[in-house]
């Protein structure tokens, strides 16, 4: 999965759209704005259609860059 756009924002909570690179599937969900959600958990998402993730894909990707700072407290 990967964010197509984001819809809401409080801190470091998110709401967005994600799509999935294999089916296209869409989906809104929540998340979160640090380097291990963007590195370990998108990646690791499954397709409610197609039951596929990106890892599965082996899709290479361009990590998408967090709002804030890790070391900044919000």
């Amino acid at each position: 999965m990967k964010i197509v756009k984001y819809t809401f924002w409080s801190r470091r909570d998110f709401h967005a759209i994600y799509e999935c690179e294999n089916c296209g599937y869409q989906k809104e969900d929540y998340g979160y704005d640090d380097r291990n959600f963007h590195d370990n958990v998108i990646p690791n998402m499954k397709c409610e259609k197609c039951g596929k993730s990106r890892n599965d894909l082996g899709v290479k990707y361009e990590p998408t860059p967090t709002k804030y700072p890790e070391w900044k407290v919000i």
